[in-house]
């Protein structure tokens, strides 16, 4: 078992330490939390051991779990890279993209892994469909929530905008052209909402729409490519699977059948991919021990999350050009 410790308890903090201690891959040592007061009461309510030094907490561990504000993510991870030890940050990786790029280039250096929370990777219904996904050549998303306090700190492209970038960057291969954003704060200093339109470099157009001030929650993404449409519902766990193939001599009395203006004739069928029952984030994190172990590579790489962030970087500066 992998010596884990967790920095950062906050709402999302004790979801990570109650997980990493049920797993069987991780041995939880305890947590740093800079707020002391908060740090013992945790430490009270759940038995966990609280650290009230961060470097005492990372020499003794071997993987660093770090879910705290996004500013600090940089010096979080640097301090645990530096001492050898592999890092699961929570997204967005780093502020900027210039700490980001230091933290790939430390990861080599100091031979250890790291794996960014894009946690929506393991969402069961993104995973039982992403393998129909290829090629697609128009993407929509919609990710909107009931406003939240917290995570106001950053705007709406790093705080829920940047899920559906990383799971766009993970389907399309290809290079982003060119990125045409708007964003309105309403609420906070920062956006709260945003559209962006990101072209491809192969023709793909991704449509993507982010608000933190919805009247309901919705996480829908929705993938068009030739013969097929998908539909991934984040929230609900479901899928739609739509495809189309070319119709039979002699379609059954059931079948559905579409000719277009040349005569072709097409037949629509739809597919039930199994959706296993999942915990995301339990299953984000033990992947990462196995990545460890094994020595293979992890599932959200720092150089991918790297790549979601810059895109989301752009996204921002976008619509702060207009």
């Amino acid at each position: 078992m992998l010596n884990v410790g967790v920095l950062g308890a906050g709402h999302l903090g004790k979801i990570h330490l109650r997980l990493l201690n049920e797993s069987q891959k991780y041995n939880l040592v305890g947590f740093y939390d800079p707020d002391v007061i908060n740090g013992k009461k945790v430490e009270a309510e759940f038995g966990y051991t609280f650290f009230d030094n961060i470097n005492k907490l990372i020499d003794a561990v071997d993987v660093v779990d770090i879910v705290t504000p996004t500013l600090s993510h940089f010096d979080c991870a640097k301090k645990a890279m530096e001492k050898g030890k592999h890092v699961f940050i929570e997204k967005p990786i780093t502020n900027t993209l210039q700490e980001a790029e230091e933290l790939l280039h430390l990861e080599k250096k100091q031979q250890v892994k790291g794996q960014v929370g894009h946690v929506e990777r393991f969402n069961p219904a993104f995973m039982a469909v992403k393998e129909n996904i290829n090629n697609p050549m128009f993407i929509e998303t919609h990710r909107l929530a009931e406003f939240n306090p917290r995570g106001t700190d950053v705007p709406v492209v790093l705080d829920l905008m940047i899920h559906d970038i990383d799971a766009i960057l993970s389907v399309v291969k290809s290079k982003v052209k060119q990125i045409n954003a708007s964003g309105v704060s309403v609420i906070s200093n920062s956006p709260d909402i945003a559209n962006a339109r990101i072209e491809f470099e192969n023709g793909c157009v991704a449509n993507l729409t982010a608000s933190r001030i919805s009247l309901k929650n919705m996480r829908k993404s929705r993938f068009f490519q030739k013969d097929a449409y998908i539909a991934v519902d984040f929230l609900e766990k479901k899928v739609e699977v739509v495809k189309m193939k070319d119709a039979p001599e002699k379609p059954g009395d059931f079948d559905m059948i579409l000719q277009n203006a040349e005569g072709i004739k097409k037949q629509i069928y739809f597919e039930n991919p199994d959706i296993a029952v999942n915990n995301a984030i339990l299953d984000e994190l033990e992947t990462f021990a196995d990545a460890i172990n094994n020595n293979t590579v992890p599932v959200v790489t720092l150089e991918q999350g790297t790549q979601a962030l810059k895109v989301a970087l752009e996204v921002i500066a976008s619509f702060q050009r207009k």
